[in-house]
């Protein structure tokens, strides 16, 4: 390391908390907050700092938040909170959030003379555990340089999306989209394939072996045809949140989702029945449901 940068980590759920062990184990000091305190001193026994409380996380050059929306990350645009912040602090939010809420926030930052950069991420807890995330990241580039040493230890690519910092968001909420249209689809072809009295799995077998290859059509397409939605790596109720960020910015844009439409419904089928903590592929039981075959 050229610059050992000092590190806020705040949001020590299961991304979080891999990816503020994995910047303790690259050498930075890291001082972690998190509202339950046991994710906290699994990382101090590791070697990160506890912050007393939110503000001493912000005592640091660099604070990652690792959230889960717009509403987990608003105490972190507290001016009050901002106002203590170490002078010239560069706050890399990693959370999947709105774009109009990633607009306020570059602008609240900016209004304390604070860096501001957005790095949603893709990728489960175990490409998190593996530093082997791909970051999105906006900001200015002066910005995206200070913290470029940090965002390596976390990823295997980071990419730069502009100075921004909504544009990382957006695209982001893009990228979910897609997943969910997939997860979706290979939730209909596998109940019209059952329906019929073939077996799923084959037509997840086919379709990754030839047409869609991939991570998201086979792990998704395997969880599927298995019905396997425990443990999760993306909850339902999290994938119906980032569904409704994605029409809010068609809509927004004037930019029509219709195919949001329907995976809203679907998600909110899952979570009416009790799976909102189940992994997204339980899409498939929702068609399956209206199949018949549920």
């Amino acid at each position: 390391m050229t610059q050992e940068l000092t590190v806020g980590f705040v949001g020590l759920g299961g991304m979080g908390r891999a990816m503020a062990g994995n910047l303790v184990r690259a050498g930075h000091p890291v001082r972690v907050w998190n509202r339950s305190p046991g994710p906290v001193a699994e990382l101090v026994a590791q070697g990160a700092e506890a912050a007393s409380d939110l503000a001493g996380a912000l005592d640091a050059d660099v604070l990652f938040s690792m959230l889960a929306d717009d509403r987990a990350v608003q105490p972190l645009l507290d001016p009050t909170l901002l106002a203590q912040a170490r002078p010239g602090l560069v706050h890399v939010n990693m959370a999947t959030v709105s774009v109009d809420f990633a607009r306020r926030a570059a602008a609240a930052h900016a209004d304390h003379g604070l860096g501001y950069v957005a790095a949603p991420v893709l990728g489960r807890p175990t490409a998190a555990e593996a530093g082997a995330l791909t970051i999105l990241a906006a900001g200015t580039p002066e910005l995206l340089d200070r913290v470029d040493p940090l965002l390596a230890v976390l990823g295997r690519r980071t990419w730069r999306l502009g100075a921004e910092p909504h544009l990382a968001n957006a695209q982001k909420i893009a990228a979910n989209y897609l997943i969910a249209c997939a997860i979706g689809a290979m939730s209909e072809a596998a109940a019209l394939v059952d329906a019929v009295g073939g077996t799923p799995s084959d037509l997840i077998g086919i379709v990754t072996d030839s047409i869609l290859p991939g991570p998201v059509h086979t792990g998704y397409g395997a969880m599927v045809a298995e019905r396997r939605y425990e443990p999760a790596g993306f909850r339902a109720v999290l994938g119906l949140k980032d569904v409704n960020l994605a029409l809010t910015a068609g809509a927004e844009a004037n930019v029509p989702l219709p195919l949001g439409s329907v995976l809203r419904d679907g998600l909110l089928d899952a979570v009416a029945h009790g799976d909102g903590d189940k992994d997204w592929a339980v899409l498939a039981e929702v068609a399956r449901r209206h199949a018949g075959l549920a």
